[in-house]
């Protein structure tokens, strides 16, 4: 009988029962799914219009991990708008470059650019919580998450080592990686061993979020929507390009300093791009 009712999309607590001893019949089944047809606009009838979808795979993973998460980790997130017309122009003269030919420059690199260098001035946010072993793992490498929506959900498959990367290296990594993803063809070692996460909401027109945290991660990087804003610059109001900024850390072993100063230096990172060079 369960396998005729999830077969059917019949939820067995709605079958009125008729067998014996109060069993479910075959027929009983088959009687509801006909009054579905006869009256699918009947009040306190189930619809048979109704989309189901199995939790599983890509789905149920990111669900659990979230959860994970969500109830483990006591979050903290801080937020910060920048002033990016500098960056802003930087990628322009990049892409204008020889160097650059070819290459898909996005805002998004200068933002992993920054976070790279911030994190290599403050180390110890690149790090894991490891409940079952009672430790603060800090690895020296950065294996950097990046969020990717695919057809099957929200994925993070990680860049390894990118601190070793140039901002043309950033570029193409992100480019394979995000190309990869959307035709599903991730191999299973970018999803492993990520220290520090980014997400990119801005694609979608969002300047700002609270980020859950990818399960013993000890920060996330939300990036917003670039746009143009009424700004002070120079003594009187312009249009300039910001954004907005928010990192979710673990407070557990992410103080409000530690966090508030990777933040600070990304955002400062963005705003003077050339300060990524004397800190490199």
């Amino acid at each position: 009988m369960r396998k005729l009712a999830r077969d059917l999309g019949v939820d067995l607590h709605q079958v009125t029962a008729t067998g014996r001893s109060g069993r479910i019949t075959r027929e009983d089944i088959h009687h509801l799914v006909e009054q579905r047809a006869a009256a699918p606009n009947t009040p306190g009838v189930p619809r048979d219009d109704v989309k189901r979808t199995p939790i599983r795979g890509v789905r149920k993973h990111i669900a659990e991990a979230m959860v994970e998460s969500a109830f483990t980790a006591p979050h903290a997130t801080e937020w910060v708008t920048v002033d990016v017309t500098r960056s802003l122009k930087l990628l322009e003269r990049a892409r204008a470059d020889k160097a650059f030919a070819g290459v898909r420059l996005t805002p998004l690199c200068l933002v992993i650019k920054a976070a790279l260098t911030a994190i290599a001035r403050h180390p110890e946010i690149n790090a894991k919580w490891d409940a079952a072993a009672g430790e603060i793992l800090q690895y020296s490498d950065i294996n950097l998450g990046i969020a990717a929506a695919t057809p099957r959900g929200l994925i993070v498959p990680n860049i390894a080592a990118a601190q070793r990367l140039s901002l043309r290296e950033i570029a193409l990594a992100l480019t394979d990686l995000i190309d990869q993803a959307r035709a599903g063809r991730t191999p299973p070692e970018r999803m492993r061993n990520g220290t520090f996460t980014i997400t990119n909401i801005g694609v979608f027109g969002i300047d700002g979020g609270t980020p859950i945290l990818n399960p013993g991660e000890a920060a996330l990087l939300c990036f917003g929507q670039v746009r143009r804003t009424p700004w002070e610059h120079k003594g009187r109001v312009r249009l300039r390009g910001t954004t907005t900024l928010a990192m979710s850390f673990d407070h557990r072993f992410v103080d409000g300093e530690l966090g508030s100063l990777v933040l600070r230096d990304i955002a400062r990172f963005l705003e003077r791009p050339e300060l990524m060079v004397l800190h490199h």
